[in-house]
């Protein structure tokens, strides 16, 4: 499909949103993130009403995929190497079909292998840079030191030749100067994806895959402590006040909890739900740290802004559990998710501990 509709940039997008498009792009061409398609993948999508990018819609429209050849006559580089896999239709469809989850491409893995390849890249730029400035100084230096020693045989065209060369150096300088700035405005960028895709973009707070590297990062036998939380009631609040609402609540509720449990890691794994990974405390000390965390949210008031009527009283269910950092995280999960719902049956707003 051409770069038009969903995929065109809108004014104001934020760079990871960027980055995201360059993905799919790459996914849709079925081309290897290597730095020469992700830049080529850049120019088409930073810039949806340029020349560039309306040639590649005229090629990709009716869901044709550009080929290597095309690439490059349109000034791009292609890079023979291993595809992007992924589960796609080979024909448009008039609605996408969603592929099953396992075969979904994993769009933080894509950005990591390209932050990867985009830093070899960088570090072979630089180095080309050195080389060929250092380069540029030899043959000047030579060039003088003949003259100093009265060498005067074939010297008009020894300097033609040194001017030429000193031409031509001076503009892979440039070129290679220019490639530099690019790159590293195109790592720096990845890294704010990377970020990115390890948080959760309404409450700020790090996301479920976050939470899944920090507990598989865990050397084994270190004792942490699982916490697992969920708003009391949240459907009602959006029933009754609309999504809008339910997400001031979300944001509120997770300003708390980050607040009250500063130093280790808080993360919204669910719609209403959060996970807290404690490391190097003991369950007592976890457990008085929620209680705090507990109180202060159900302290909280908030307020319509449209009447500035209350909302009404929010609260927070939260069962924990003791872990090590051998046991399966599926496992320390289940216990304190069974703790969480013994607090549910047993009132809510309050916290209880897996046996």
């Amino acid at each position: 499909m051409g770069v038009t509709g969903t995929q065109r940039i809108q004014e104001g997008e934020p760079s990871s949103g960027l980055f995201e498009r360059i993905g799919r792009f790459l996914i849709e061409q079925r081309l290897s993130p290597e730095p020469a398609h992700y830049t080529f993948a850049y120019h088409v999508m930073s810039d949806p009403d340029g020349a560039l990018a309306r040639a590649v819609e005229t090629l990709t429209d009716g869901g044709v995929r550009l080929s290597r050849k095309d690439i490059v006559s349109l000034g791009g580089e292609a890079v023979v190497g291993p595809t992007v896999e992924f589960s796609a239709p080979q024909a448009p469809l008039a609605r996408p079909v969603p592929a099953a989850e396992d075969e979904q491409p994993n769009p933080a893995a894509l950005i990591d292998r390209a932050k990867e390849q985009v830093d070899d890249f960088a570090d072979t730029v630089r180095a080309m840079h050195d080389e060929t400035r250092g380069f540029g100084r030899d043959i000047a230096a030579s060039a003088a030191a003949m003259r100093r020693q009265g060498v005067t045989e074939g010297m008009d065209e020894i300097a033609r030749l040194t001017g030429a060369m000193l031409d031509r150096v001076r503009q892979a300088e440039a070129r290679l100067e220019a490639a530099t700035r690019e790159t590293e405005a195109l790592r720096s960028a990845l890294d704010e994806a990377r970020d990115s895709a390890r948080h959760d973009p309404l409450t700020e707070l790090a996301n479920r895959r976050a939470f899944d590297e920090a507990y598989a990062a865990l050397v084994p036998g270190t004792a942490v402590v699982v916490a697992v939380c969920d708003i009391d009631y949240f459907k009602r609040i959006n029933d009754r006040f609309g999504h809008s609402v339910g997400d001031r609540v979300l944001k509120a509720i997770s300003q708390t909890l980050a607040a009250e449990c500063e130093g280790h890691l808080v993360a919204r794994v669910g719609g209403e739900e959060f996970a807290i990974l404690f490391v190097g405390i003991a369950l007592d000390e976890a457990r008085e740290i929620i209680e705090r965390a507990r109180a202060a949210i159900a302290a909280r008031r908030l307020r319509l802004r449209s009447t500035d009527a209350f909302i009404g009283a929010i609260t927070i269910s939260a069962g924990l559990t003791c872990a090590t950092g051998a046991e399966q995280q599926e496992e320390a999960l289940a216990r304190a998710d069974a703790a969480l719902y013994a607090a549910k049956h047993a009132g809510r707003n309050r916290v209880d501990i897996a046996p």
